[in-house]
């Protein structure tokens, strides 16, 4: 008995939507991390993105607000990561307005600390849309 090809290319269903929300952002992981750790920024790539985010059933904006909500909660170490979702998610049609909100509601689950950090990287992130004319 034959079984059915299900097999998805998870890698280039991540390729396509890491290079809508985050242009580039394998080769900056390839340059920084690939000499040390070989085919991470494929990984990150095809399992983040291909495998979690390209999912079915929420659609991307929904699932970077989550993304947002969870380093937010986590706390200050993720500041990096927030930043990028942030601008993810402003590239997918998340306002300022919704980001923000999302990131006070975590204050009753990582406290007021872990709510000013992430404000505080949204707010860097809005300026820099703001330098480059962005709304």
């Amino acid at each position: 008995m034959s079984m059915p090809d299900t097999h998805i290319d998870t890698y280039a269903m991540g390729k396509a939507l890491s290079e809508l929300v985050n242009p580039g952002m394998e080769d900056v992981l390839r340059d920084r991390y690939d000499a040390l750790v070989p085919g991470l920024s494929r990984t990150v790539v095809d399992v983040a993105y291909g495998q979690f985010y390209a999912r079915k059933g929420v659609d991307e904006k929904t699932r970077l607000l989550a993304t947002i909500a969870a380093l937010t909660a986590l706390g200050g170490q993720t500041r990096p990561q927030l930043k990028v979702n942030i601008a993810s998610a402003r590239a997918v049609g998340a306002t300022r307005e919704e980001i923000a909100e999302i990131i006070f509601q975590m204050t009753l689950y990582g406290g007021f600390p872990a709510m000013i950090n992430a404000l505080n990287a949204a707010m860097e992130v809005f300026d820099s849309e703001s330098d480059e004319g962005a709304e």
